[in-house]
Formats: C-alpha cells, sequence, structure tokens
C-alpha cells in the first residue's frame, strides 16, 4: 500500500519538476545587417525597440517570458517578442514574419442588431403601409 501512495506522491511532482526546469535555448549568431538587439527589436517591428531594452546579444537571446514580464512588456508584446525570436532561430529573416498588428474593430457589437457602426431598431418591413391607411 505504501508503495502504491508513494508512486502517486511522485507522478503527481513530476510535472511540477517539469515546469521548475528550464529549456536550454542557444545564443543566435548575428546574421546580415542585424548585428545588435536594438537592431533585431527595430526588424520585427510594433515599437518593440521601445518597449524593451537589452544591453547585450546573449541578455536578449536568455530573455524568457518571466523576465520579459519583470521588464514591463505587456502580453501581446511579449508573445510576439518570443514568436520572433523563435523564428530567427530558425533561420528566417524578419522581413518574412515580421507583421503588424491587427487594426481595432470599428463596428462594435455582434450580429444584425449593429450594421455599419448604427444600431438597427426594429428588423420589421418599413415599406408596407399600417392597418389605418
Amino acid at each position: 500500500m505504501n508503495s502504491l501512495l508513494s508512486s502517486c506522491r511522485l507522478r503527481a511532482l513530476v510535472p511540477l519538476a517539469r515546469s521548475l526546469s528550464t529549456r536550454v535555448r542557444p545564443i543566435q549568431e548575428p546574421r546580415d545587417s542585424i548585428s545588435t538587439p536594438d537592431a533585431f527589436l527595430k526588424a520585427i517591428g510594433r515599437s518593440s525597440d521601445t518597449k524593451l531594452s537589452v544591453e547585450s546579444w546573449e541578455d536578449l537571446w536568455n530573455q524568457d517570458g518571466t523576465k520579459l514580464k519583470s521588464a514591463g512588456v505587456g502580453v501581446r508584446d511579449r508573445r510576439y517578442i518570443l514568436w520572433c525570436m523563435e523564428k530567427y532561430r530558425s533561420g528566417l529573416s524578419p522581413e518574412e514574419f515580421a507583421y503588424e498588428p491587427k487594426p481595432k474593430k470599428t463596428i462594435r457589437g455582434w450580429g444584425p442588431s449593429v450594421q455599419n457602426g448604427k444600431r438597427i431598431r426594429s428588423r420589421r418591413d418599413r415599406t408596407k403601409r399600417s392597418k389605418s391607411s
């Protein structure tokens, strides 16, 4: 019975141990015109160079989500920067994968109750005349 209980406890700790371990990622070598962290952040766009300031190339490639969060980078920007770093690691240049964010919606609401930014008050047929005429 004790062996069964201890194996259950051990299994419960395995996901925790996996989450605490950090993956070692290689530091990417500079390519083409990108040789500094500032040049990389400017190349990926979305004004990432103003949202994150990194001193050295090694510091940029040692960044992860928690370090970016403690630096004050927002969630969307954090995810975009990490995604761009992964694409750059795989050998693509920023001109191939960088893109601008989606624009804000101009029409709010769901379905036919709001069309072209105006609320539709009713769905009755306005071309029919009333019964009194």
